[in-house]
Protein backbone atom coordinates (compact mmCIF):
# COMPACT_ATOMS: atom_id res chain seq x y z
CA UNK A 1 0.00 0.00 0.00
CA UNK A 2 2.63 2.24 1.27
CA UNK A 3 4.54 2.04 -2.18
CA UNK A 4 1.28 3.04 -4.51
CA UNK A 5 0.89 6.53 -2.29
CA UNK A 6 2.16 9.19 -4.48
CA UNK A 7 4.81 11.14 -2.24
CA UNK A 8 3.77 13.74 -0.07
CA UNK A 9 0.30 12.12 1.00
CA UNK A 10 -0.64 12.19 4.84
CA UNK A 11 -0.74 9.06 6.98
CA UNK A 12 -0.90 7.91 10.14
CA UNK A 13 0.90 4.95 11.53
CA UNK A 14 1.02 2.81 14.88
CA UNK A 15 3.46 0.50 15.22
CA UNK A 16 6.01 -1.43 17.31
CA UNK A 17 9.73 1.21 18.05
CA UNK A 18 12.81 -1.40 17.74
CA UNK A 19 16.75 -0.44 18.27
CA UNK A 20 17.99 -0.60 14.56
CA UNK A 21 21.63 -0.47 13.64
CA UNK A 22 20.98 0.43 10.10
CA UNK A 23 18.81 3.84 11.00
CA UNK A 24 20.57 7.16 11.67
CA UNK A 25 18.63 7.63 14.64
CA UNK A 26 19.41 4.15 16.21
CA UNK A 27 15.58 3.07 16.62
CA UNK A 28 13.01 2.26 13.68
CA UNK A 29 9.46 1.99 13.52
CA UNK A 30 8.01 -0.88 12.68
CA UNK A 31 4.41 -0.66 11.30
CA UNK A 32 1.29 -2.58 12.38
CA UNK A 33 -1.17 -0.54 10.59
CA UNK A 34 -1.51 2.18 8.59
CA UNK A 35 -4.31 5.05 7.83
CA UNK A 36 -3.71 7.54 4.77
CA UNK A 37 -5.19 11.17 5.48
CA UNK A 38 -4.64 12.78 2.55
CA UNK A 39 -3.84 11.09 -0.62
CA UNK A 40 -1.38 13.94 -2.82
CA UNK A 41 -1.97 13.98 -6.11
CA UNK A 42 0.56 12.88 -9.04
CA UNK A 43 2.64 14.31 -9.87
CA UNK A 44 3.65 17.08 -8.26
CA UNK A 45 4.64 20.41 -9.34
CA UNK A 46 7.36 21.10 -7.40
CA UNK A 47 9.71 18.10 -5.55
CA UNK A 48 9.88 18.44 -2.05
CA UNK A 49 13.11 16.13 -1.71
CA UNK A 50 14.90 16.04 -5.15
CA UNK A 51 18.29 17.23 -5.20
CA UNK A 52 17.47 19.27 -8.57
CA UNK A 53 16.68 22.50 -7.83
CA UNK A 54 13.93 24.34 -9.23
CA UNK A 55 13.67 28.51 -10.44
CA UNK A 56 12.69 30.93 -8.06
CA UNK A 57 9.36 32.03 -10.12
CA UNK A 58 8.71 27.96 -9.90
CA UNK A 59 9.43 27.54 -6.17
CA UNK A 60 7.14 30.83 -4.89
CA UNK A 61 4.27 29.77 -7.01
CA UNK A 62 4.24 26.29 -5.32
CA UNK A 63 5.07 28.13 -2.24
CA UNK A 64 3.38 25.69 -0.04
CA UNK A 65 5.72 22.84 -1.19
CA UNK A 66 8.41 24.60 -1.13
CA UNK A 67 8.15 25.41 2.22
CA UNK A 68 8.26 22.00 3.34
CA UNK A 69 12.34 21.65 2.42
CA UNK A 70 14.11 21.78 6.19
CA UNK A 71 16.41 24.00 4.48
CA UNK A 72 14.04 26.76 3.60
CA UNK A 73 12.24 26.48 6.96
CA UNK A 74 15.53 26.67 8.73
CA UNK A 75 15.25 31.06 7.21
CA UNK A 76 12.04 31.29 9.17
CA UNK A 77 13.19 29.80 12.45
CA UNK A 78 16.40 32.10 12.12
CA UNK A 79 13.20 34.73 11.23
CA UNK A 80 11.51 33.89 14.58
CA UNK A 81 14.48 33.78 16.56
CA UNK A 82 15.67 37.32 14.97
CA UNK A 83 12.36 38.47 15.78
CA UNK A 84 11.70 37.21 19.48
CA UNK A 85 15.64 38.72 20.30
CA UNK A 86 14.31 41.78 19.36
CA UNK A 87 11.28 41.92 21.10
CA UNK A 88 13.27 41.01 24.61
CA UNK A 89 16.09 43.37 24.03
CA UNK A 90 13.53 46.34 23.25
CA UNK A 91 11.51 45.33 26.14
CA UNK A 92 14.15 45.05 28.77
CA UNK A 93 15.68 49.01 27.17
CA UNK A 94 12.23 50.54 27.80
CA UNK A 95 10.56 50.18 24.79
CA UNK A 96 6.45 49.87 24.70
CA UNK A 97 5.57 47.91 21.84
CA UNK A 98 2.89 49.24 20.11
CA UNK A 99 0.34 49.40 16.82
CA UNK A 100 -0.37 51.85 14.04
CA UNK A 101 -2.53 52.25 11.35
CA UNK A 102 -1.55 50.67 7.78
CA UNK A 103 -4.64 52.94 6.25
CA UNK A 104 -3.46 56.35 5.94
CA UNK A 105 -4.84 59.79 4.76
CA UNK A 106 -1.06 60.92 3.58
CA UNK A 107 1.88 59.20 3.82
CA UNK A 108 5.17 60.39 5.23
CA UNK A 109 7.17 60.75 2.37
CA UNK A 110 4.99 61.96 0.08
CA UNK A 111 3.07 60.04 -2.54
CA UNK A 112 5.52 58.82 -5.26
CA UNK A 113 5.66 55.29 -3.37
CA UNK A 114 2.36 54.80 -2.12
CA UNK A 115 -0.60 52.27 -2.88
CA UNK A 116 -3.59 53.99 -3.26
CA UNK A 117 -6.77 52.35 -2.05
CA UNK A 118 -10.43 53.06 -1.89
CA UNK A 119 -11.41 53.32 1.24
CA UNK A 120 -15.36 54.30 1.25
CA UNK A 121 -16.13 57.58 -0.56
CA UNK A 122 -12.49 58.97 -0.37
CA UNK A 123 -8.66 57.85 -1.76
CA UNK A 124 -6.26 56.50 1.48
CA UNK A 125 -2.89 54.98 1.10
CA UNK A 126 -1.60 52.14 2.40
CA UNK A 127 1.30 52.65 5.35
CA UNK A 128 4.80 53.16 3.69
CA UNK A 129 6.24 53.60 7.26
CA UNK A 130 4.49 54.24 11.00
CA UNK A 131 7.53 57.67 11.06
CA UNK A 132 4.48 59.85 11.59
CA UNK A 133 2.76 57.79 14.32
CA UNK A 134 5.63 56.88 16.21
CA UNK A 135 6.47 60.99 16.48
CA UNK A 136 3.10 61.72 17.42
CA UNK A 137 3.85 59.55 20.31
CA UNK A 138 6.91 60.96 21.50
CA UNK A 139 4.45 63.69 22.31
CA UNK A 140 1.83 61.68 23.92
CA UNK A 141 4.42 60.54 26.42
CA UNK A 142 5.30 56.92 24.78
CA UNK A 143 9.07 57.85 25.34
CA UNK A 144 10.07 54.74 24.09
CA UNK A 145 8.38 52.49 21.67
CA UNK A 146 9.07 50.27 18.95
CA UNK A 147 6.69 48.11 16.22
CA UNK A 148 7.45 45.16 14.08
CA UNK A 149 4.62 45.78 11.15
CA UNK A 150 3.68 45.40 7.97
CA UNK A 151 4.63 48.58 5.51
CA UNK A 152 4.25 48.66 1.59
CA UNK A 153 6.16 50.92 -1.19
CA UNK A 154 5.12 51.14 -4.74
CA UNK A 155 8.25 50.86 -6.41
CA UNK A 156 8.14 49.98 -9.74
CA UNK A 157 11.78 47.78 -9.02
CA UNK A 158 12.43 44.16 -10.22
CA UNK A 159 15.96 43.45 -7.99
CA UNK A 160 16.66 40.91 -5.62
CA UNK A 161 16.48 43.49 -2.36
CA UNK A 162 13.20 45.07 -3.15
CA UNK A 163 9.45 43.53 -2.53
CA UNK A 164 6.12 45.88 -2.01
CA UNK A 165 5.13 44.32 0.94
CA UNK A 166 7.71 44.43 3.68
CA UNK A 167 8.08 44.31 7.31
CA UNK A 168 9.09 47.15 9.14
CA UNK A 169 10.93 47.05 12.94
CA UNK A 170 10.60 50.88 13.56
CA UNK A 171 11.63 52.38 17.14
CA UNK A 172 11.61 55.80 18.29
CA UNK A 173 12.99 57.36 21.66
CA UNK A 174 12.56 60.33 23.16
CA UNK A 175 15.18 63.50 24.81
CA UNK A 176 18.10 61.50 23.08
CA UNK A 177 21.35 62.83 24.12
CA UNK A 178 22.42 63.24 20.73
CA UNK A 179 22.61 61.15 17.35
CA UNK A 180 25.02 58.85 18.96
CA UNK A 181 23.04 57.28 21.81
CA UNK A 182 20.52 56.45 19.16
CA UNK A 183 22.75 54.37 17.44
CA UNK A 184 24.55 52.74 20.47
CA UNK A 185 20.94 51.61 21.47
CA UNK A 186 20.16 50.31 17.63
CA UNK A 187 23.93 48.31 18.01
CA UNK A 188 23.37 47.08 21.15
CA UNK A 189 19.97 46.03 20.13
CA UNK A 190 21.36 44.38 16.80
CA UNK A 191 24.04 42.44 18.68
CA UNK A 192 21.68 41.06 21.28
CA UNK A 193 19.15 40.02 18.50
CA UNK A 194 22.00 38.59 16.98
CA UNK A 195 23.26 36.64 20.27
CA UNK A 196 19.78 35.50 20.69
CA UNK A 197 19.24 34.06 17.21
CA UNK A 198 22.56 32.12 17.29
CA UNK A 199 22.03 30.29 20.51
CA UNK A 200 17.90 29.62 19.57
CA UNK A 201 18.80 28.17 16.34
CA UNK A 202 21.63 26.59 17.59
CA UNK A 203 20.24 24.36 20.14
CA UNK A 204 17.75 23.12 17.38
CA UNK A 205 20.30 22.27 14.69
CA UNK A 206 19.86 24.81 12.59
CA UNK A 207 22.65 24.93 9.93
CA UNK A 208 22.58 29.24 9.76
CA UNK A 209 23.70 29.43 12.73
CA UNK A 210 27.53 28.53 12.28
CA UNK A 211 27.28 31.13 9.42
CA UNK A 212 25.89 34.45 11.43
CA UNK A 213 28.31 37.22 11.61
CA UNK A 214 29.96 38.03 14.68
CA UNK A 215 28.31 42.28 15.92
CA UNK A 216 31.08 43.48 17.73
CA UNK A 217 30.26 46.62 19.36
CA UNK A 218 30.62 49.63 18.63
CA UNK A 219 30.56 49.91 15.24
CA UNK A 220 32.36 51.83 13.27
CA UNK A 221 31.05 55.43 12.12
CA UNK A 222 31.97 56.35 8.77
CA UNK A 223 31.05 60.03 7.54
CA UNK A 224 29.27 59.96 4.37
CA UNK A 225 32.43 62.29 2.91
CA UNK A 226 34.40 59.88 3.14
CA UNK A 227 32.26 57.09 1.33
CA UNK A 228 32.14 59.57 -1.34
CA UNK A 229 36.04 59.34 -1.51
CA UNK A 230 35.96 55.71 -1.74
CA UNK A 231 33.45 55.97 -4.41
CA UNK A 232 35.68 58.68 -6.36
CA UNK A 233 33.34 61.66 -6.29
CA UNK A 234 34.48 63.89 -2.76
CA UNK A 235 31.96 66.16 -2.68
CA UNK A 236 29.56 64.86 -5.09
CA UNK A 237 26.64 64.96 -2.43
CA UNK A 238 24.69 62.33 -4.40
CA UNK A 239 22.90 59.35 -2.94
CA UNK A 240 24.28 55.86 -2.83
CA UNK A 241 23.29 53.23 -5.49
CA UNK A 242 23.16 49.78 -5.01
CA UNK A 243 26.67 49.27 -6.46
CA UNK A 244 27.79 52.34 -3.88
CA UNK A 245 26.93 50.51 -1.12
CA UNK A 246 28.48 47.21 -2.08
CA UNK A 247 31.59 49.13 -2.52
CA UNK A 248 31.37 50.93 0.68
CA UNK A 249 30.84 47.33 2.35
CA UNK A 250 33.83 46.07 1.11
CA UNK A 251 35.94 48.81 1.98
CA UNK A 252 34.16 48.83 5.77
CA UNK A 253 35.03 45.10 6.01
CA UNK A 254 38.74 44.98 4.51
CA UNK A 255 39.55 48.56 6.24
CA UNK A 256 37.61 48.22 9.65
CA UNK A 257 37.19 44.46 10.01
CA UNK A 258 33.27 44.65 10.65
CA UNK A 259 30.27 43.45 8.62
CA UNK A 260 28.11 45.83 10.36
CA UNK A 261 29.18 49.85 10.19
CA UNK A 262 27.28 53.26 10.26
CA UNK A 263 27.45 55.98 7.30
CA UNK A 264 27.16 59.10 9.38
CA UNK A 265 26.74 62.90 8.56
CA UNK A 266 24.88 62.48 5.76
CA UNK A 267 24.27 65.80 3.95
CA UNK A 268 20.98 68.02 3.83
CA UNK A 269 21.11 67.97 0.04
CA UNK A 270 21.04 63.77 0.35
CA UNK A 271 17.88 64.02 3.00
CA UNK A 272 15.89 66.81 1.40
CA UNK A 273 12.50 65.00 0.76
CA UNK A 274 12.95 63.64 4.34
CA UNK A 275 11.81 66.43 5.98
CA UNK A 276 11.45 65.28 9.31
CA UNK A 277 15.74 64.72 9.12
CA UNK A 278 16.78 67.50 11.97
CA UNK A 279 19.84 69.48 10.07
CA UNK A 280 22.78 70.18 12.12
CA UNK A 281 22.51 73.82 13.77
CA UNK A 282 26.63 74.45 13.60
CA UNK A 283 26.65 72.55 10.32
CA UNK A 284 23.14 73.02 8.44
CA UNK A 285 24.09 71.52 5.40
CA UNK A 286 24.70 68.38 7.05
CA UNK A 287 21.81 66.20 9.12
CA UNK A 288 22.20 64.13 12.25
CA UNK A 289 20.64 61.14 9.76
CA UNK A 290 22.77 57.84 9.65
CA UNK A 291 22.26 54.81 8.21
CA UNK A 292 23.37 51.06 9.41
CA UNK A 293 24.77 48.82 6.91
CA UNK A 294 25.83 44.95 6.77
CA UNK A 295 28.18 43.96 4.00
CA UNK A 296 27.21 46.69 1.36
CA UNK A 297 23.46 45.74 2.31
CA UNK A 298 21.49 49.11 4.18
CA UNK A 299 19.36 47.97 6.46
CA UNK A 300 18.46 51.15 8.52
CA UNK A 301 18.24 54.55 8.14
CA UNK A 302 17.42 56.99 11.25
CA UNK A 303 18.44 60.05 13.04
CA UNK A 304 17.30 63.17 15.11
CA UNK A 305 13.84 64.15 13.81
CA UNK A 306 12.81 68.03 13.53
CA UNK A 307 10.58 68.21 16.76
CA UNK A 308 10.74 72.55 16.09
CA UNK A 309 7.45 72.94 14.56
CA UNK A 310 8.40 76.05 12.53
CA UNK A 311 11.35 74.21 11.28
CA UNK A 312 10.05 71.42 10.31
CA UNK A 313 7.30 73.35 8.27
CA UNK A 314 9.55 74.68 6.53
CA UNK A 315 11.18 71.37 5.81
CA UNK A 316 7.89 70.33 4.29
CA UNK A 317 7.75 73.30 1.81
CA UNK A 318 11.27 72.69 0.85
CA UNK A 319 10.64 68.94 -0.39
CA UNK A 320 7.61 70.01 -2.08
CA UNK A 321 4.70 69.15 0.35
CA UNK A 322 1.81 70.75 1.76
CA UNK A 323 2.00 71.24 5.09
CA UNK A 324 -2.08 71.37 5.75
CA UNK A 325 -1.70 68.23 4.18
CA UNK A 326 -0.28 67.06 7.80
CA UNK A 327 -2.52 68.97 9.84
CA UNK A 328 -3.20 65.57 12.32
CA UNK A 329 0.99 64.88 12.21
CA UNK A 330 1.92 68.76 13.23
CA UNK A 331 -0.50 69.31 15.78
CA UNK A 332 1.25 67.28 17.92
CA UNK A 333 4.05 69.47 17.50
CA UNK A 334 2.11 72.46 18.81
CA UNK A 335 1.46 71.43 22.17
CA UNK A 336 5.13 70.35 23.22
CA UNK A 337 7.06 67.94 21.37
CA UNK A 338 10.39 67.03 23.18
CA UNK A 339 13.15 66.45 21.44
CA UNK A 340 13.72 63.07 19.54
CA UNK A 341 15.13 60.67 17.20
CA UNK A 342 14.93 56.56 15.86
CA UNK A 343 15.09 54.33 13.04
CA UNK A 344 13.15 52.27 10.62
CA UNK A 345 14.87 48.73 10.48
CA UNK A 346 14.37 46.12 7.30
CA UNK A 347 13.45 42.80 9.02
CA UNK A 348 13.33 41.35 5.76
CA UNK A 349 16.74 42.55 4.45
CA UNK A 350 18.24 41.55 7.87
CA UNK A 351 17.00 37.71 7.44
CA UNK A 352 17.98 37.84 3.57
CA UNK A 353 21.21 39.06 4.47
CA UNK A 354 21.75 36.30 7.48
CA UNK A 355 20.27 33.63 5.59
CA UNK A 356 22.66 33.64 2.66
CA UNK A 357 20.29 33.16 0.31
CA UNK A 358 20.15 35.12 -3.47
CA UNK A 359 16.80 36.74 -3.39
CA UNK A 360 14.98 38.57 -0.96
CA UNK A 361 11.85 36.80 -1.68
CA UNK A 362 13.09 33.84 0.39
CA UNK A 363 13.02 35.46 3.89
CA UNK A 364 9.43 36.04 3.66
CA UNK A 365 7.16 33.78 2.99
CA UNK A 366 4.59 34.94 0.39
CA UNK A 367 6.55 37.45 -0.98
CA UNK A 368 4.65 39.66 -2.83
CA UNK A 369 6.52 42.10 -5.68
CA UNK A 370 5.26 44.36 -8.53
CA UNK A 371 4.38 40.95 -10.20
CA UNK A 372 3.41 38.78 -8.24
CA UNK A 373 -0.05 38.78 -5.88
CA UNK A 374 -0.47 35.39 -5.28
CA UNK A 375 -0.24 32.67 -3.50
Amino acid sequence: MLGELPRESVVEVEGVVRRSEKSHRGVEVFPTSLRVLSRAEAPLPLGVVDKVGAELNTRLDHRVLDLRKPSVRAIFELRAAVLEGFRRAYTERGFLEVETPKLLRQGAEGGATLFRVDYFDRPAFLAQSPQLYKQMLMSAGFERVFEIAPAFRAEPSDTVRHITEFTSLDAEMAYPDGPDELRQVLESVVAESLRFARDRIGERGNPLADGLPEAKTPFPRIPFSRCEEWLGRPGAERDLGTEDEKIIGARAMQELGSPFYFIVDYPTAVKAQTFYAQRQDAHPDLTYYFDLGLRGLEITSGGIREHRIDRLTENLVSAGLDPSSFESYLEAFRYGMPPHGGWGFGVDRFVWALAGVPNIREARLFPRDRYRLEP
